[in-house]
C-alpha cells in the first residue's frame, strides 16, 4: 500500500503526523516482541480526555504496517477503506462523510502503537480498528476504552480478552483461538499423527492457542510431547529446533509469525523439514511464501485461518484498493468491522464511542437478515431491526464482544510454496 487514496473509490483521510503507510511484506531483525500473558495491558500514557462525540464519525486504524505482522496489514487496511467508501457511496453519517485515520500498530514491546492511539485520539476517532496482533492490544486496550472509544479487532484470537475488563467497548470479528485451537488438533489427529509438538511463540497469541491445541489433541487421545516456547527476537531458532526434535514428535505445529522462516530453515538444516516431519501453521504464519524457500519445501503443510470463502468479487474490489495484494488474511473481519461500526452508530444516532457500543450487539443479531451497509441502513430507515452477515460470515456478538460461531478454513501448500483451501469447518462458541 503505497498511499492513502487508491483506485476508483476514494476515502476521505484525515492527516496524522507520523502516521504514514508503507508497503511492507514483514517484520524485520528490528521487530520487538509481544508481552507475555501476564503483563500489563495498561498503556503508559494517559487517557486521553472522554470520547462524548461530534457529529462527525471518524474511525481509526491501528494495523501493521511494520513488525511481524506486517504481512497482514495491506489486506486489512485495504479491507477498512472499502468499507468506509462503501459507507460514504451509501450516504455516510449524519449526512457527512465518514472520517478515516490510518496507524500503524508496530510490535507489542515497542512505543509505535501507544504513540499511534494518543494520535488517533487527539484526531477525535470515536472506535479503532486494530489491533491484528493480541500482545499489541493488551498494550493500549486500557487506553482507548478508557477514553470511551471502541476498539474493534479484525484479527485479536487471544482468549484474553473474553473477559477483559474493557467497560464493554471491545469487539472483534475474529474468533477467540478456543475455535481455532479445537480444529487444528482435531485436524493432526485426524491425519494419524498422536504424539505432537508444538513450537510457540512467547506471547499471549501463542500460549492461549498452545492451550487450546493441547487440550484438542488429548480430547482426540493424542499427547503434545514437546510444547517449546521461543523469544520471537532469538537470533536464531537452533536450540529450540533441536529440543523439539529430540522429543521425536509425529506433527509439528508451528505458532509464530515471520520467525517461521527461519524456524523452517532451521528444521530443514537439522534433516526434518516438512518433508520428514509433518508440520502445520496457524493464521499467524500462514503465508504465501512462493520464492522465500526452495520449490516444494512447504509442499504438503497444513494450516488453519479463521474466516469463511473470500469471494473473487470482493477479492477484486479490494484489489481495486490496493492493486498490489497478494494475499486477503483478514481483510473480510477488517472489512465488516467498520461497516458494523457505521451501522451501530446510525443506529444510535451518535458517533459517541459509547453510543455505538451499546448497538453493536443488536446490529449483529435477531433482525432483518442484510449483507451490506447501503442493504441494512435501507432496513433501518424503514424502521426494521437489522442482522448484517458480512463478508466473513454471520457475524452474531455475545456480551463479551465476541463472535458466538465462526468458520476456521483448513489450507495446504503446493510445490510452489503458496497455499489453497482445502475444507472449512464451522463451529460455535461459548
Amino acid at each position: 500500500m503505497n498511499g492513502p487514496l487508491r483506485g476508483a473509490r476514494a476515502v476521505a483521510v484525515l492527516g496524522v503526523a507520523g502516521l504514514a503507510l508503507t508497503a511492507c511484506g514483514g517484520g524485520g531483525e528490528e521487530t520487538a516482541a509481544e508481552p507475555s500473558a501476564s503483563e500489563s495491558g495498561s498503556s503508559s500514557s494517559a487517557p486521553a480526555e472522554q470520547n462524548t462525540g461530534d457529529g462527525v464519525l471518524t474511525i481509526g486504524s491501528l494495523l501493521p504496517q511494520t513488525g511481524s505482522l506486517a504481512f497482514l496489514g495491506p489486506p486489512e487496511f485495504a479491507g477498512v477503506e472499502l468499507a468506509i467508501s462503501d459507507i460514504n457511496a451509501a450516504g455516510g453519517f449524519n449526512g457527512q462523510d465518514v472520517g478515516y485515520v490510518e496507524g500503524d500498530s508496530g510490535d507489542a514491546t515497542t512505543d509505535i502503537a501507544s504513540q499511534t492511539v494518543q494520535r488517533l485520539l487527539g484526531a477525535n476517532a470515536d472506535a479503532i480498528v486494530g489491533a491484528a496482533s493480541s500482545g499489541v492490544s493488551q498494550t493500549v486496550i486500557d487506553a482507548i476504552t478508557g477514553a470511551g472509544v471502541v476498539q474493534f479487532s479484525p484479527a485479536n484470537t487471544s482468549p484474553v480478552f473474553t473477559d477483559y475488563e474493557d467497560d464493554g467497548l471491545y469487539f472483534r470479528t475474529a474468533p477467540s483461538d478456543v475455535l481455532q485451537g479445537r480444529v487444528m488438533g482435531d485436524l493432526v489427529v485426524s491425519d494419524g499423527h498422536l504424539d505432537v509438538a508444538l513450537l510457540t511463540i512467547d506471547d499471549p497469541y501463542g500460549s492461549g492457542l498452545a492451550e487450546n491445541i493441547t487440550s484438542s489433541v488429548e480430547a482426540g487421545g493424542g499427547s503434545v510431547v514437546a510444547n517449546v516456547v521461543f523469544n520471537p527476537d532469538a537470533p536464531t531458532f537452533d536450540a529450540e529446533v533441536s529440543e523439539v526434535l529430540a522429543a521425536q514428535p509425529e506433527a509439528l505445529v508451528v505458532i509464530g509469525f515471520d520467525q517461521t522462516v527461519r524456524i523452517v530453515n532451521a528444521l530443514v538444516a537439522q534433516g526434518s523439514g516438512p518433508q520428514d516431519l509433518p508440520t502445520y501453521f496457524v493464521d499467524g504464519n500462514l503465508s504465501n511464501y512462493g520464492e522465500e524457500f526452495a520449490p516444494g519445501t512447504l509442499e504438503g503443510v497444513k494450516g488453519t485461518l479463521p474466516g469463511s470463502a473470500t469471494s473473487a468479487e470482493f477479492q477484486a474490489r479490494l484489489k481495486e484498493v490496493d492493486p498490489a495484494l497478494n494475499g486477503f488474511e483478514y481483510a473480510p473481519e477488517a472489512y465488516d468491522a467498520t461497516v458494523l461500526i457505521g451501522l451501530a452508530a446510525n443506529v444510535a444516532g451518535s458517533d459517541a464511542g459509547t453510543a455505538i457500543a451499546a448497538e453493536l450487539q443488536g446490529v449483529s443479531r435477531e433482525g432483518t437478515a442484510c449483507t451490506s451497509y447501503e442493504e441494512c441502513a435501507g432496513l433501518l430507515d424503514a424502521g426494521e431491526d437489522i442482522d448484517y452477515n458480512g463478508f466473513s460470515g454471520p457475524v452474531e456478538f455475545d456480551e463479551n464482544g465476541d463472535p458466538t460461531r465462526a468458520t476456521i478454513g483448513i489450507y495446504q501448500y503446493g510445490p510452489d510454496n503458496m497455499y489453497s483451501n482445502i475444507e472449512y469447518r464451522e463451529g460455535s462458541l461459548g
